[in-house]
């Protein structure tokens, strides 16, 4: 017997999906953050939730993301931040220490599947293929991050995969957007949709947070 199997998690499979349902159908929308500079991490996330976006994944694709996700949940503690982008262990710890409430990974691995087992907070790992959804499935993980999403087949990937697994459901992330968020969310076995078109570059970059608001706010009015 493994030192994994010996160890049992303090909050089971069953709780954690629970947390997940809870966390996606609240957020309907998952704004993925990449901060390019300290100093925006409060503005936009505030300009997210004025427009209706209250659960943030923050990722880890800059030197700032973990900053971001201490900062959040001890300056705006009535959002839900979790971490994106975490790709091993020892970077799930590190979100785990900085308060992160859930975690997403864009893929995974055995060891990033027992980390989430083995965790208090709850793991949305990243699939693309029957197979990996089965991985996960044997460790009992049923709420996946389809990601590419449009690239992977998209809504009729989706559809597809609602045959052998009946009771799997999905965040798509990845070339979702205003044009498609609404057929993404008509499907039974999607929760919620990862996104990056309310956070254009140039409005970041200027500042130009109200239009951070207005774009977050149409997204969601779409969805209501």
């Amino acid at each position: 017997m493994t030192t994994h199997e010996l160890k049992q998690p303090g909050v089971s499979m069953t709780d954690k999906i629970a947390r997940i349902d809870q966390i996606c159908t609240q957020a309907r929308i998952l704004p993925v953050i990449t901060i390019a500079r300290e100093s925006d991490i409060l503005p936009l996330a505030d300009a997210l939730a004025a427009g209706g976006i209250k659960t943030l994944e923050v990722t880890l694709r800059s030197a700032h993301g973990l900053k971001a996700i201490q900062v959040l949940r001890e300056q705006r503690p009535e959002l839900c931040v979790g971490a994106g982008t975490v790709l091993d262990r020892k970077t799930f710890s590190a979100v785990e220490t900085a308060g992160a409430q859930f975690v997403v990974t864009p893929g995974i691995t055995q060891e990033l599947l027992e980390a989430g087992v083995d965790s208090d907070i709850p793991l949305l790992p990243g699939i693309s293929t029957p197979s990996e959804i089965m991985m996960g499935y044997c460790l009992g993980y049923r709420r996946f991050k389809l990601f590419p999403a449009e690239i992977s087949g998209g809504v009729a990937a989706i559809k597809a995969f609602a045959g052998p697994f009946g009771d799997v459901r999905f965040c798509p992330t990845g070339g979702v957007n205003l044009s498609n968020v609404q057929s993404y969310m008509a499907l039974p076995n999607v929760m919620c949709v990862g996104g990056t078109w309310m956070l254009n570059s140039d409005w970041i970059k200027n500042g130009e947070w109200s239009r951070i608001t207005e774009c977050s706010a149409q997204a969601m009015e779409l969805l209501s």
